[in-house]
């Protein structure tokens, strides 16, 4: 892994986690579905613009990325964010991004329970570490007065993005990553704009820090996070991007105590810490290992 490499996973974990505090200035002032829906459509247009500006284009889509397409679309933007936007109306913006770091975790458990994908030591042990790490945080959390639905809406999003990732497994090859972009955000503008207006309506007190809340998630985590994600996946394969996952719910946590001033107990901290390491296990437990050199016969 060179330093181009690293420097965007780190980029991408500090994108990503960012987006869980500005979304929670978002949904304390606007309806979190309509919102997010208005996101997803100047996201997608702005993406499928620069797409465009690139040479890129729709028709050269194969039929695999087509059903990424559809499948991010649906389970990473609608269910993912949509679940996650609305559980950030009763839950702090850091507890919401260490339940998303769970992600990675329940990707590997589930690839091993139905996939037949077999882990390593290493990677069984990074499992528990995960499962002991969420317990000690959400024990202390919802004896703290944690809102246990908001809490359960987000680990649905997070196995929601979990059964996305492991289907479209391979969408970034072939091309045309911008473009796919930017129409996976608009099939999730177009399915969150026919569900919202059953369950909310537009009701925002416009103000700057709305304002600037929204235009930093369009443009930060929406467009720039996710065309580095598909970036990256290319340079160094999909197993190795993922271990900057666990970065993730260190940044969150943080941002949301430098920004948004969210209490940072001593159960956090322990709790993080150890789903990092988790995190990290399992991601190494699943890289490929060195093939042993090649004796050859001393000649004769």
């Amino acid at each position: 892994m060179d330093i181009r490499a690293i420097l965007m996973g780190v980029s991408f974990a500090v994108m990503w986690a960012s987006a869980f505090t500005t979304t929670r200035m978002i949904v304390t002032e606007a309806p979190p579905l309509l919102a997010l829906s208005l996101r997803f459509a100047l996201s997608g247009v702005i993406g499928i613009a620069i797409g465009l500006a690139m040479g890129q284009t729709w028709r050269n889509l194969s039929r695999f990325q087509w059903r990424a397409v559809i499948v991010l679309g649906l389970c990473q933007n609608a269910l993912y964010l949509g679940l996650n936007w609305v559980a950030m109306q009763w839950i702090e913006a850091g507890l919401a991004s260490i339940i998303a770091a769970t992600m990675p975790l329940m990707v590997a458990a589930m690839g091993w329970i139905f996939m037949g994908e077999r882990l390593r030591p290493l990677g069984y042990g990074g499992l528990c570490l995960g499962l002991v790490g969420v317990a000690i945080i959400m024990g202390v959390r919802l004896q703290g007065g944690s809102d246990p639905i908001g809490v359960a809406m987000g680990f649905v999003a997070a196995l929601a993005l979990a059964i996305a990732t492991l289907s479209v497994r391979g969408a970034s090859s072939g091309g045309n990553v911008m473009m796919i972009v930017g129409l996976q955000m608009l099939v999730g503008a177009v399915t969150l704009a026919a569900v919202a207006p059953f369950f909310e309506t537009w009701d925002a007190a416009v103000s700057g820090r709305l304002a600037w809340a929204f235009i930093y998630t369009v443009l930060v985590p929406g467009l720039a996070a996710t065309w580095i994600w598909f970036l990256l996946v290319q340079r160094i394969g999909a197993v190795r991007a993922a271990t900057f996952h666990f970065l993730s719910p260190f940044f969150g946590v943080a941002i949301g105590a430098l920004v948004l001033g969210e209490k940072l107990g001593a159960s956090d901290v322990l709790g993080v810490g150890i789903i990092m390491t988790g995190i990290l296990a399992v991601q190494l437990s699943k890289a490929p290992t060195a093939a042993p050199p090649v004796r050859r016969p001393p000649p004769a």
